[in-house]
């Protein structure tokens, strides 16, 4: 298990150096447009995988009640992590905007509305010991932190630092959930 913490703590200082890398880059071009249309389905993207986490944090407090102390605050996060990407845009996309989903207010659940409108079509499955809810969160966390790390290259400059950013949260929320209780 230390081995995994290093790890990812590791990987948070190494988003860290890529962030510093990716920002300051003066590649001109259609491709690292911070409003292109790819810049656009990134944040996008991004903005419902937030929403996604989100709504697995939502059903986990909901099965394990005794863990709200522990997770609120990483839910939080989470929910501002969604709120970020949806207010990076210039425009909100139609349909729905920043202002309409469960990001906005951390204390909606996000079992309603996503920041696009759409509703999700089932609840994940949160196992039925906390420990196991706890590992399955850390590993939606570490998994999304890795998608995060491999989008930066891709990114415009002010988009790569907040990928960079909330993988790094990311990291870190995977390790405080490993954690043993207590």
């Amino acid at each position: 298990m230390a081995l995994t913490r290093r790890r990812t703590l590791l990987a948070g200082a190494a988003l860290g150096g890529v962030a510093l890398l990716t920002g300051c880059s003066e590649e001109p071009g259609p491709d690292r447009a911070e409003h292109s249309s790819a810049a656009d389905r990134l944040r996008e993207r991004s903005a419902r995988d937030s929403t996604t986490l989100l709504a697995r944090y939502d059903a986990t407090l909901a099965a394990h009640p005794a863990l709200e102390s522990r997770l609120r605050p990483l839910r939080s996060e989470v929910a501002r992590h969604a709120e970020a990407f949806s207010d990076e845009g210039a425009a909100p996309s139609p349909g729905g905007g920043a202002s309409d989903g469960p990001a906005r207010d951390a204390g909606v659940p996000a079992s309603g509305a996503s920041p696009h409108g759409s509703r999700r079509p089932s609840d994940p499955q949160v196992p039925q010991d906390e420990k196991g809810a706890r590992a399955a969160l850390a590993e939606a966390e570490r998994k999304l932190a890795d998608v995060r790390t491999k989008a930066l290259t891709a990114a415009p400059p002010q988009l790569a630092r907040l990928l960079a950013s909330v993988a790094a949260a990311g990291a870190a929320h995977a390790y405080l959930l490993a954690e043993p209780a207590g």
